[in-house]
């Protein structure tokens, strides 16, 4: 059952809330740096610490000046007395906004890392469940060689593990501290400075920067999440296809609790994989934000603001969308109702046809020159299609196939277990739990 989404978390990190809460820790933390040089009295950073924001002074004031950082310091300075003199010491706007948006940045990668794990509980519980459900596997949207519907489940496990080695690496580049002066030379702060805020604020000083944390840094964030959408994209494309009427072998969970219950306004008979369909877009809308990332990397000299803009939409959207749709799709796979006996008569739509490949096979490990075999398989398999005969049949009255395959050799050619033998090997690969087969 999928609940009603209801996450605060990755709101409240993208919230102005937040934002000026975050900017307040990193003045305090400047303060304390500097207090630590011997720059600004005890007493006075005992009352700085002791700063609030409030957002009415804020607003009042940014009426006056239309700078959002000058417009901060004050309204911090007036729950202040003298000692407000240190309040930005030092610093220029985009070190209190790059730390920190490299401290929301982090913020939201947890919360998507958690989300991704959870996912992966539900992938790994379900492939497990359909490890020996045989289906079809499709190629070109071309029946192909049965496989196990589990397997298909643990590949997409296994892509979401590498989106979550992503995402560890990605955190480890945005949590990056910058507290260097106006176009990074530490003119009027000092490096102890930025060294002993990223130490307070659990972040690492950015080795070398201008007036800006370089911004390969956000378009990798964004980059990792339109990477964790498309992962979405192909498991919600995947369901949609085999949920079609004709298909039937998977439906997303329907009419139970917090699940839609109405799928067509005229058409009563009608059940949609809306949600899946809601996923795919979000994951267009991911895509493109990843583009614009990538545009902010270059800016004019030591910094213009072209990507500020656009970073307060594809930020916040991006870690959004993504946790949105790993909520649902958490949803859609816990509850995915799953028919193998759909699958089975999926499995003989082409009566026998997806065995050609073990015959042919056969036939030339029998000694058959491999174009003789497959023309042989090739003929049996056209008049199987033309004149909608069973394949195996028409393989066991061969004469090609009888003058080189004795009876009881053919027959265990026809076994839809024999595509599922391995797939204990791939689940160990995994670490998923394995049965041994007799």
């Amino acid at each position: 059952m999928i609940p009603r989404y209801s996450r605060p978390e990755m709101s409240k990190v993208w919230s102005d809330d937040n934002t000026f809460d975050l900017w307040l820790q990193v003045e305090i933390a400047a303060s304390q740096a500097w207090t630590d040089l011997g720059v600004v009295p005890t007493e006075d950073m005992e009352k700085i610490r002791g700063a609030r924001f409030n957002r009415e002074t804020y607003d009042r004031i940014f009426e006056e000046t239309k700078h959002d950082i000058v417009s901060f310091t004050r309204a911090v300075s007036e729950s202040l007395g003298p000692e407000s003199r240190w309040i930005h010491h030092g610093l220029t706007s985009n070190d209190v906004k790059d730390t920190a948006l490299g401290m929301q940045m982090t913020q939201a990668v947890d919360i998507v890392d958690t989300a991704v794990a959870g996912l992966m509980d539900v992938l790994k519980r379900r492939a497990v469940e359909f490890r020996d459900t045989p289906c079809i596997g499709r190629s070109h949207g071309i029946h192909a060689e049965p496989m196990s519907f589990g397997l298909k489940l643990a590949m997409w496990w296994d892509e979401m593990r590498r989106n979550r080695e992503r995402l560890a690496e990605a955190r480890k580049r945005v949590a990056i501290c910058m507290l260097s002066g106006p176009v990074g030379t530490f003119a009027g702060v000092p490096p102890e400075i930025e060294e002993s805020v990223a130490r307070q604020l659990d972040l690492e000083p950015a080795p070398v920067s201008n007036q800006v944390i370089q911004r390969d840094r956000h378009a990798e964030f964004v980059q990792v999440l339109a990477l964790i959408a498309a992962t979405l994209d192909k498991m919600a494309t995947e369901i949609r296809a085999l949920q079609r009427t004709e298909i039937g072998e998977v439906q997303e969970p329907f009419g139970t609790p917090g699940f839609v219950t109405k799928g067509s306004s005229s058409m009563p008979h009608k059940r949609n994989p809306e949600l899946s369909e809601r996923i795919c877009g979000l994951a267009r809308v991911v895509r493109g934000n990843s583009v614009v990332a990538l545009e902010n990397v270059a800016l004019w000299h030591e910094r213009d603001i072209s990507h500020s803009s656009a970073e307060r939409v594809i930020l916040p959207d991006s870690a959004l969308a993504v946790d949105y749709t790993l909520f649902l799709m958490t949803g859609i796979i816990d509850g995915m109702l799953v028919f193998p006996d759909r699958m089975m008569r999926n499995l003989e739509l082409t009566r026998g046809l997806v065995f050609s490949p073990r015959v042919m096979l056969a036939l030339v490990e029998a000694g058959v020159d491999r174009k003789e075999a497959y023309d042989t398989v090739q003929r049996c398999a056209m008049k199987s299609w033309d004149e909608e005969k069973d394949f195996r049949e028409l393989v066991k009255t061969d004469s090609t196939v009888q003058s080189n395959l004795k009876a009881e050799e053919i027959e265990p050619l026809f076994d839809y277990g024999f595509y599922l033998r391995h797939t204990d090997h791939s689940f160990a690969r995994l670490g998923f739990p394995v049965e041994v087969r007799t």
